[in-house]
């Protein structure tokens, strides 16, 4: 149960690059709401903008124009107000996995010791049990994500951002860590915001979907997901499933009979306009 108190408000950003001298427009307008414990998440084609928005979202830069505000904070004061966990795990290769989960605390100056305390009284709930000293190259990439999350997740943010956690992991270990973020999450209950390119994905996660179009990205669609929790992953076999997937994937077909996308190994991508 959500509390129905918004902790992300997104309201008609705009926002452009300048690109080989070509000012490109990025986000059209977008305006999205993330109430506290949701679990939101962000689908669209490649290059529409997505990862953009969390940028913006997160602090790291701002819009061109529109309004954003992440737990009561606006402005350049969003900066430190979520946990960020991009595509890449970016582990340090000379750190064990318990050194890389403590990091983020190093940086707020924790002691290294009560840092490494805090974190081992995770690594069970987070399946690193065993592997706190462990270092990255040993590692599946399944568990280079677990201790990836765990390093946000000590940074104890309310709002957790996730840019396509899952994308570069095999479909088994992807269904996986979808089943166990499920979990963590119905623990932990933290506002996240997720990035994929993946519908299944995003059904099975959230509480609501927002779809993006191509190039500049403006929201198309804002899906409420019924499906009840728990969930599993069986669920996708489901008739109350194959609905709501139906529904996202529309608008998105809309934009490949248009010319604006195409579909790639199981990827929407926007065309080049060049």
């Amino acid at each position: 149960m959500t509390t129905n108190v918004a902790k992300i408000r997104v309201n008609s950003v705009r926002k452009s690059y300048v690109i080989d001298g070509k000012r490109e427009k990025v986000l059209a307008s977008v305006d999205l709401t993330v109430d506290s414990g949701e679990f939101v998440s962000i689908i669209g084609p490649s290059g529409c903008g997505k990862s953009t928005l969390l940028n913006i979202i997160a602090g790291l830069d701002q819009p061109d124009s529109g309004m954003v505000e992440v737990s009561g904070a606006d402005g350049k004061n969003r900066l430190g107000q979520t946990g960020y966990m991009q595509q890449k795990d970016l582990l340090l290769p000379w750190r064990s996995v318990l050194d890389n989960a403590i990091l983020g605390l190093e940086m707020r100056g924790m002691p290294r010791s009560q840092a490494r305390s805090r974190a081992l009284e995770f690594t069970e709930a987070f399946g690193l049990s065993g592997f706190e000293n462990q270092y990255p190259f040993a590692l599946s990439g399944g568990m280079r994500q677990r201790a990836a999350f765990l390093r946000t997740m000590l940074l104890e943010q309310d709002v957790v951002l996730l840019d396509e956690p899952f994308g570069a992991l095999d479909a088994l270990t992807r269904v996986q860590m979808q089943e166990w973020l499920l979990d963590l999450w119905a623990s932990m209950r933290k506002t996240i915001v997720l990035i994929t390119h993946d519908v299944d994905e995003a059904l099975l996660l959230s509480d609501r979907v927002y779809v993006l179009t191509a190039r500049p990205g403006r929201v198309t669609m804002v899906v409420d997901v019924s499906l009840p929790r728990p969930r599993h992953y069986e669920m996708v076999t489901e008739p109350e499933f194959g609905e709501l997937k139906a529904r996202i994937l529309e608008p998105l077909r809309d934009q490949i009979r248009n010319g604006q996308l195409r579909a790639q190994g199981g990827v929407l991508e926007e065309l080049s306009s060049g």
